[in-house]
């Protein structure tokens, strides 16, 4: 992050910051873990709303929902509307590859893909909270 984001919602922004960096190092490689990459870019997108709710001090649920995360978001800032189907195709990611059935994994356009939506979230909340 070019400019540091204080206190929790700052934690939360840097852990998905290296949630995202997780998924491209597993992506690389000759046998990359594509399952588990994807994961971890739902994971990415799942703390980096945290931190914008927590900075905006707007308590959430428990939950791994991208959508439910991302409608309390939108609630604060419209703009995030452009993000409903990035929070749509990442939210099955948090379990789809993680038992055993149906998949294996996703192909390494899926996964491709899951990090860049989920790069995409992270940046429009940093940039939201460092121009707040």
């Amino acid at each position: 992050m070019p400019h540091e984001i204080a206190g929790d919602a700052g934690e939360w922004l840097r852990k998905a910051r290296r949630d995202l960096q997780a998924a491209e190092r597993l992506s690389v490689g000759d046998d990359p873990l594509f399952d588990v990459a994807v994961y971890h870019c739902q994971q990415a997108a799942e703390k980096a709303l945290k931190g914008y709710l927590t900075y905006h001090a707007s308590a959430f649920e428990k939950t791994h929902s991208l959508p439910m995360l991302l409608w309390q978001a939108r609630d604060l800032d419209a703009g995030l509307d452009s993000f409903v189907e990035s929070a749509e195709f990442l939210n099955p990611f948090a379990t789809r590859f993680r038992y055993p059935g149906g998949r294996l994994e996703p192909d390494a356009d899926e996964a491709h893909a899951a990090m860049a939506r989920a790069r995409g979230i992270i940046v429009a909340i940093e940039q939201r909270l460092m121009n707040a």
